[in-house]
């Protein structure tokens, strides 16, 4: 999904080293949500120009246990080359609340905001060895905390040098959130997608590697088992694997069953993920879908029922032999199915329009439609669950879902917990609301721990709600909200589909030449789709000019290769031409031949079966009608429907059919010659065997 980044690279930047320590606050705070993490320290050798930075977090998440102590977790990260002394460590909270996203994002990027800050507390830190970092707890008691209203709060924490030190004190900044009113209902939603290399299905080799005990996969289910979170499946994933029959990886079998009884709710992504605002926008009828996936099986790998034959000569009871029968191969819907799905589910990229909405409930013919939109779509979002224009419209937090997805990726535990109080915090700010619902982005490398971290934090905040619920709840009234570049970049990327739709008509023409057409299509098509995909939509131009280039390869792979002149000394012989074919698959073709005149007959149709990745000979037979001369001939392909095919090629040809004429006569007469020769040799001899016999006489 499409998700702001709200100037996040430079706190990205600052927040790349360190790590959390949480088992005081575990102690302290008696919070299931809670988990402890181990310090770490940087391995790598500090540059030259290194810096010492500091950072903190505070409470659970960000957020203040009412009644209890406040325990702020500092980490210093002495990224110098030389030790740091022991100094100061001092806790400031500003008491002026946030008043919105915007206040928050300024703050953490720039450290800026109104109002004065009053100490929390000071701690002595201990000295810091070069290249690592370590952590120090600041412990304030309730008292001192005082009674703070329902809000968002800057905190800051500094590190003093001491005496002596010409070291600029670094400083670092975070939220603390404190709750008020009745706790909104979370929902969280998680895609579940996997890209395979070709663009088309899953390979039995990726599939292994991805559902392995370490596979990304694997990864998702165990992240999201035990929570409320809802699942969002691209359901290529589940016909990859049923696509190989008794050969899929065990491995991949037993994720397949694992997805299908987890009691998560879940709901399929349309296929490879595609984005149906660029499908509305291109005016398609439908939304795409895979074309028949039959290519992809192979029937060996899918058991035949056996059905017994009695013997009707035999009075006996012999064991009846199995009679063997074709294979019934799963159908499409049957490849992709997903166990126990929302119906009528979309989640497209931002920038619809409500003639978009309308269009998605055309093609979904459905009651009740659910789009998945972000928050910076609708119009003073108000909830979670909206009505517009009589749609049903799942409202995300824009901001929270970008901070919380973040750290369902960061690999570092300091630099995911302070991007989950981010997250926290603006699901804090959006007001009061019933519902709230956060989306993570697609993802194909997060981690079982950071990703279960992520979705059992919104715990501190809410009540964990999952996906059914949050779909039957009253929706308020609510507007769209389309900016200019939003609008603009829909349209850029519908009329890339456009042409994309135009060249797999283009591919469609020219796979009439394969005996089985799907074998190129049914990827195409695959490919197509994931390159829609909600993920890489900011990378949809850049792959559109090279999947267009692939295609154009592709058109061009079977051809009649460029001939060299052709010298025709004889009336009647084959010219010889050679088709080319670069695909995998063996072609059948027309090859038509045409004269640029009368003087050479040419057979004008041959039939060419080219062999896979092969060049194919073929022999056209001509005749010549004059003794001599200079003229051309065309050569053409066409697939047996009629569609031309490869780049038309044309052969000088030099007839020189009265050599044929000349070269017998001359023949002849030397046959001729060596005829009478032989006659006076013999009548030379018996001359003058007859003399001889005379003489003797």
């Amino acid at each position: 999904m499409i998700t702001p980044r709200f100037s996040r690279r430079v706190r990205a930047q600052r927040r790349a080293r360190g790590a959390v320590v949480f088992a005081l606050a575990a102690a302290l705070i008696a919070a299931p949500q809670l988990i402890s993490v181990t310090p770490a320290v940087a391995a790598e050798e500090a540059p030259e120009d290194g810096t010492v930075e500091v950072s903190l977090t505070t409470g659970v998440h960000g957020v203040s246990q009412p009644g209890s102590p406040l325990l702020t977790t500092v980490t210093i990260d002495n990224g110098t080359r030389e030790e740091l002394s022991p100094g100061l460590v001092s806790v400031e909270l500003n008491r002026t609340a946030l008043a919105d996203g915007a206040a928050l994002t300024a703050w953490l990027d720039s450290g800026q905001t109104q109002g004065t800050f009053s100490s929390l507390g000071i701690e002595e830190s201990e000295a810091v060895a070069a290249s690592e970092t370590s952590t120090t707890s600041v412990l304030t008691p309730v008292g001192v905390l005082g009674a703070l209203p329902a809000g968002v709060y800057p905190i800051r924490v500094s590190l003093a040098a001491n005496a002596g030190s010409a070291m600029t004190p670094p400083t670092g900044q975070s939220v603390l959130i404190i709750e008020g009113g009745t706790a909104a209902q979370v929902t969280v939603l998680v895609p579940v997608t996997a890209t395979p290399a070709d663009g088309g299905l899953l390979t039995a080799e990726e599939l292994t590697a991805l559902t392995a005990p370490d596979g990304a996969l694997t990864a998702q289910l165990d992240g999201v088992a035990g929570t409320s979170a809802a699942l969002a499946v691209d359901p290529l994933i589940p016909a990859a694997i049923r696509a190989l029959g008794t050969a899929a990886p065990a491995s991949a079998l037993g994720w397949l069953n694992r997805l299908e009884v987890l009691p998560n709710d879940r709901f399929a992504l349309q296929a490879g993920d595609a984005d149906a605002t660029t499908q509305s926008r291109a005016d398609l009828p439908e939304l795409l879908t895979p074309l028949p996936l039959a290519s992809y099986m192979d029937p060996k790998n899918f058991a035949a029922t056996a059905t017994p034959t009695p013997d009707p000569t035999s009075s006996a009871t012999p064991t009846p032999s199995p009679t063997p029968t074709e294979p019934e191969l799963p159908t499409d819907a049957e490849l992709m199915a997903i166990e126990q799905t929302a119906p009528a589910v979309l989640w497209p990229t931002a920038g619809i329009d409500t003639a978009d909405l309308t269009k998605f409930n055309e093609w979904m013919s459905a009651d009740v439609t659910t789009i998945i939109l972000p928050s910076t779509s609708i119009a003073a979002p108000t909830g979670a669950v909206v009505d517009i224009d009589g749609s049903r419209v799942l409202v995300m937090d824009a901001a929270a879902s970008a901070a919380l997805s973040d750290a369902a990726a960061a690999v570092d535990d300091g630099a995911r917990e302070r991007e989950i109080a981010e997250g926290i915090a603006h699901l804090a700010l959006t007001g009061p609301s019933p519902t709230l619902l956060v989306g993570l982005d697609r993802d194909e490398s997060r981690t079982a721990e950071a990703l279960r971290e992520t979705i059992l934090s919104v715990s501190s905040i809410g009540d964990p709600t999952d996906f059914s619920t949050l779909r039957t709840t009253s929706p308020q009234s609510a507007t769209l909200r389309v900016s200019e570049s939003d609008a603009a970049e829909s349209s850029d990327r519908a009329a890339l589909l456009n042409t994309l739709i135009s060249d797999e008509s283009r591919l469609t023409d020219f796979a009439t030449i394969l005996h089985d057409p799907l074998v190129l299509l049914s990827p195409e098509r695959l490919q197509l789709l994931r390159l829609l995909g909600v993920a890489d939509a900011d990378a949809y131009t850049a792959a559109v000019v090279t999947h267009r280039t692939a295609t154009t390869a592709t058109l061009d792979a079977v051809g009649v290769q460029e001939p060299s002149p052709i010298q025709l000394f004889t009336s009647a012989a084959p010219l010889p031409v050679w088709v080319r074919n670069d695909l995998p698959w063996p072609v059948n073709v027309q090859l038509t031949a045409t004269p640029s005149d009368a003087r050479l007959d040419v057979q004008p149709s041959t039939e060419v079966a080219a062999g896979a990745a092969s060049n194919t000979r073929v022999k056209v037979p001509v005749e010549a009608r004059v003794g001599s001369g200079s003229l051309s001939v065309h050569f053409s392909l066409a697939s047996p429907t009629g569609v031309p095919i490869g780049t038309d090629q044309t052969a000088s040809v030099t007839v020189r059919a009265e050599w044929e004429t000349i070269g017998l006569g001359i023949l002849g007469g030397v046959i001729a010659l060596l005829f009478v020769l032989g006659i006076v040799r013999t009548v030379v001899r018996r001359r003058r065997d007859a003399a001889d016999a005379g003489s003797s006489d």
